[in-house]
């Protein structure tokens, strides 16, 4: 019986590659993975395999280039984690002003009547276009503009009455005179 029988015989190198897997992440669990991550690719690629070629040397290949590919994406998702921790910790909490004025407005915005607020949500919050805002809720282009812009009538009437809390004063506030 010849060892070349099978040239692509990976059952015969689990154990050299067990043993190696464990040797770069000096864990079992994570050996295991590693092994079998880079089985799975081996069997995609196997048609890069040089026939005549060290079955095992090439074997030991893939897992090394698997764990230097995982390596790069953990450090990456590892960068990209401080970064988004950096943002995170600048980012300051709104004013409480500014908190009950957007608890306001996001009132009188579910205040508007159903066929207003639908039309205007999605032409405004979600972006489409009039006539993909039309066809999604199955009305005409003109009714939908008339929709929209009867709601953002009454938001600029809300806006300029300064929203339903006229009879609260801000205190220290901008327009602490003007009201």
């Amino acid at each position: 019986m010849t060892k070349e029988k099978r040239p692509f015989d990976v059952i015969g190198q689990l154990a050299t590659l067990r043993r190696y897997a464990r040797s770069l992440v000096r864990n079992p669990e994570d050996a295991e993975d590693l092994v079998h991550d880079a089985l799975v690719r081996a069997y995609e690629r196997e048609q890069t395999f040089r026939r005549g070629g060290s079955v095992r040397g090439w074997l030991l290949s893939v897992v090394h280039n698997t764990h230097v590919d995982r390596l790069r994406r953990s450090r990456s998702q590892a960068r990209r984690a401080e970064a988004a921790a950096e943002v995170a910790e600048t980012a300051q909490a709104a004013d409480q002003d500014h908190a009950v004025r957007l608890r306001q407005v996001r009132e009188a915005f579910f205040d508007l009547p159903e066929e207003q607020r639908e039309a205007l949500h999605l032409v405004a919050i979600e972006d489409l276009s009039y006539q993909e805002a039309a066809d999604a809720l199955g009305i005409p282009v003109g009714t939908l503009m008339s929709r929209v812009s009867r709601a953002r009538a009454r938001l600029r009437n809300f806006e300029d009455q300064g929203g339903p809390a006229r009879h609260l004063r801000l205190i220290g506030g901008q327009d602490n005179e003007t009201r």
